[in-house]
């Protein structure tokens, strides 16, 4: 079921947003050969911490998995796409690319955002995945006004990234947020223009491109880990946007 935020709630997810992209931006800051996603990961616990907030992953079971996910911030470099578990033994290096995915709980309600970065120098066809991704995610926000519907930002985004001929990660999604750190809708990164839900205002989404340089195919490497299946890079940026009368508000920005 869709959830309709009140005012009190928008208020206090505008708030938890701002603190949510400002712990995201310092942690990608640190992002360097040599530093492992473990450090990464207690750092955005600290700072979420020092905040007075909480960490949405830590501790957080979804549908399907045998264990809790046990850290704060996902970290996935180059093949693998979304949801690896931070480890004290995955060093960077010159010349990966790591997504850096965090949500947080602030007053109780929930936000969602993710960022792709560079580790040192990079590729061209990694920064142009990078670019690509990331206008990828705007193309997709700019359809989520009240009135459209949830296949409208998915169309969007398959075709802005059609000429380039990446592939869409089909088996994950964007999604509600707010009560809770997943709600419905479902919101894929492909589709048919007009259809599934309407957008209404008061609902919050995040919406996550998830872009491989490759295929489209994935494995699941064990209950958090995905990975793409040809080992070609992936991308995937996210922000929890507002749906209004009028333009989009994307509430994950300092």
């Amino acid at each position: 079921m869709v959830i309709i935020k009140t005012q009190k709630e928008i208020e206090i997810l505008r708030a938890g947003g701002k603190r949510l992209a400002f712990v995201l931006d310092e942690v990608a800051k640190k992002v360097k050969p040599g530093v492992s996603t473990h450090e990464l990961d207690q750092y955005a616990l600290k700072l979420i911490r020092e905040g007075g907030d909480e960490p949405a992953f830590l501790n957080y079971q979804p549908y399907g998995a045998d264990k809790p996910y046990p850290a704060s911030l996902c970290t996935s470099i180059n093949d693998e796409i979304v949801h690896c578990i931070p480890e004290k033994n995955r060093i960077l290096k010159e010349g990966d690319i790591i997504s850096l995915d965090l949500g947080l709980k602030h007053k109780g309600m929930f936000t969602d955002h993710a960022v792709t970065v560079a580790v040192g120098k990079i590729d061209k066809a990694s920064e142009k995945l990078l670019q690509v991704t990331k206008e990828a995610l705007m193309i997709g926000i700019m359809e989520a006004k009240g009135g459209n519907h949830v296949g409208d930002i998915g169309n969007a985004i398959e075709k802005f990234l059609k000429p380039f001929k990446y592939g869409i990660v089909r088996e994950m999604s964007g999604h509600g947020v707010g009560r809770e750190i997943h709600e419905d809708p479902y919101i894929p990164n492909y589709g048919g223009r007009g259809k599934g839900e309407m957008l209404v205002p008061g609902m919050v989404i995040a919406i996550e491109p998830m872009v491989n340089l490759g295929g489209d195919a994935i494995l699941f490497e064990d209950d958090y880990t995905v990975k793409t299946k040809d080992g070609k890079r992936s991308a995937h940026f996210e922000h929890t946007v507002l749906i209004t009368d009028s333009e989009p508000e994307i509430l994950t920005i300092i």
